[in-house]
């Protein structure tokens, strides 16, 4: 019925829109602060639904191809969530920890935290590959709860707000439970049928992420306003956080290949903040807690700009 094929074509329309409709998101945050605290209570699912698309969006046979060859994501973890965070935090003990342990708490949830849960999504939008992305999420998740533990009492001591096991619990809550409903959904459709509503899928990943990126940017507006210099200034170091990470992982893992290295990069310059934050059950300080709400620039903005670099540059590869 062509009533009926409205909602889906709408989607399909959404989908193809990818980077730059969620792009528009944070600024949509921002715009609107009533929308911002309406949407908040929606954070938590928001994240789930976004990794029960992910777990639909992926091929399970390239999948078992990387778990079935597991060095890469063994590697790409080690350096995600053993590299990174022993080479920041020497740097930030090496420069004075306690000069900013707001900022400093923000900078180690950054590089101790496992890829966003939407990296999956994210490498699908920008025709990277999907699977890997969720492969390395995947052993990252696995990781975190040691790693965790491990450099918060080396880097921050007491002042770790969060119980590294609580975190450990609630990440495989909720990769377990979104791995189940997918599975469910793929039992009962087929893979057929899933990849027919590719782009539905992907209309409804950028959705979820809006919800997300609105609601993380809740009191931000009001923060902007009062300390404008503050904001910006994190704004900026977000950015260059962010593009360091991913350039520094795009330069180790070259040999592995093109995509393959962007893809990774992806996972590593984009962290899951807001799940930290959530397993510390929001007990952060404001600097912290605005931190996280600028890294949403970086997370929403770098895909839309990255994207089309990529498209230009497989256009301009020879055949």
């Amino acid at each position: 019925m062509p009533w009926l094929t409205r909602p889906a074509a709408a989607l399909a329309w959404i989908g193809r829109q990818g980077t730059r409709a969620v792009a528009l998101s944070v600024f949509a945050g921002l715009a609107l602060p009533p929308l911002a605290a309406l949407m908040k209570p929606a954070f938590t699912a928001s994240l789930f639904v976004l990794l029960c698309l992910a777990f639909l969006r992926v091929d399970p046979g390239a999948l078992r191809a990387h778990l079935a060859r597991p060095r890469l994501v063994i590697a790409a973890a080690a350096w995600i969530m053993i590299a990174t965070p022993l080479a920041c935090g020497a740097a930030l003990m090496a420069g004075g920890i306690d000069t900013a342990p707001g900022l400093v708490l923000a900078l180690m949830f950054q590089v101790m935290a496992p890829p966003l849960t939407s990296s999956p999504a994210f490498a699908a939008l920008m025709g990277l590959d999907a699977a890997l992305a969720l492969a390395t999420l995947l052993a990252c998740a696995a990781a975190a709860p040691v790693t965790t533990a491990l450099f918060a009492a080396l880097f921050l001591g007491s002042s770790m707000p969060f119980s590294a096991l609580g975190l450990g619990v609630r990440l495989l809550v909720l990769l377990a439970g979104a791995g189940a409903a997918a599975a469910l959904v793929r039992r009962l459709a087929g893979q057929r049928w899933i990849e027919r509503q590719t782009e539905r899928i992907d209309g409804l990943s950028v959705i979820a992420l809006f919800v997300f990126a609105v609601a993380v940017m809740d009191g931000v507006a009001a923060q902007a306003i009062a300390r404008p210099l503050a904001v910006l200034g994190l704004a900026a170091l977000a950015f260059a956080s962010s593009l360091g990470l991913a350039l520094a992982t795009a330069a180790a893992f070259a040999r592995a290949g093109r995509d393959a290295a962007l893809t990774l990069a992806v996972s590593a310059g984009l962290r899951n903040l807001g799940l930290m934050v959530a397993a510390a059950a929001g007990a952060v300080p404001d600097l912290t807690w605005l931190y996280v709400a600028v890294m949403q620039f970086p997370v929403y903005l770098l895909p839309h700009l990255v994207k089309p670099l990529l498209a230009r540059d497989r256009a301009a590869s020879p055949r």
